[in-house]
């Protein structure tokens, strides 16, 4: 596949260099070369691209601010001589974190690991070759700077934090942290096995095996069912 991409970064030399890099990687296409964050919100408004190589420390618009105005389906690699930015970079929910100078080699290696993730994009997005009602057994989700695969048979439970999600399984004593919403991750699983029962809890129906006035046990953990979400549960519980 191909990559279309822009680079972004107020240093022309820096442009430049990342440019070269570009032209060795065969599956990427450089589509805009932008010296400050302005130009680039403009020219990205009217030729959207895929990956985003974009510098955090600019003047007027910083990178960080800057992605967060680029359509919502263009992934970030940040760039960046502090390595403070880190954790807003993982925040911003970017593919990849590249601190200066860069080499080609870390370089290539973001592009593998942006390759890879537009790969699983289009394989989620193609028509299954089962039947059309089967179920996905599985889902994959970003944490730190990995994707995951989680088994559906796996989770327990899933827990929303303001942007984050915990996602308990059965094979971990720690949830995995993934930064999305719930809406987000409960549009990803099926609704015949998950029921939100909650504004901050998803649980897997089949995992269910004790509740307790208007609560979930799972072991000592006790998962509210929230008011507005009792009817559907009722039902769910009067049906099995």
């Amino acid at each position: 596949m191909i990559i279309k991409c822009a680079i972004v970064d107020d240093e022309p030399l820096a442009v430049e260099l990342l440019a070269s890099y570009v032209k060795k990687i065969p599956f990427l296409e450089l589509c805009g070369k932008y010296n400050n964050a302005t130009d680039a919100l403009h020219g990205l408004g009217e030729m959207p691209v895929d990956l985003l190589f974009l510098d955090i420390q600019m003047p007027e618009l910083n990178g960080i601010e800057l992605s967060r105005m680029v359509p919502e389906n263009t992934r970030i690699v940040f760039t960046t001589a502090f390595n403070q930015y880190a954790v807003d970079g993982f925040r911003a929910n970017a593919l990849d974190y590249l601190l200066k100078p860069i080499s080609y080699a870390d370089f290539m290696e973001a592009c593998n690991k942006a390759l890879q993730w537009f790969q699983l994009v289009q394989q989620s997005e193609q028509p299954a070759a089962s039947p059309a009602d089967e179920e996905p057994r599985s889902i994959f989700v970003k944490s730190e700077y990995k994707l995951l695969q989680i088994n559906l048979d796996d989770i327990r439970y899933i827990e929303g934090l303001k942007d984050y999600v915990k996602i308990y399984t059965e094979q971990s004593p720690h949830p995995i942290l993934s930064l999305m919403n719930m809406k987000a991750i409960e549009q990803m699983l099926p609704s015949s096995r998950f029921i939100r029962v909650h504004r901050s809890f998803i649980v897997q129906k089949g995992k269910i095996r004790e509740i307790e006035r208007n609560r979930i046990v799972f072991g000592d953990v006790y998962i509210p069912i929230g008011d507005s979400y009792k009817q559907a549960f009722q039902d769910f519980v009067n049906a099995r």
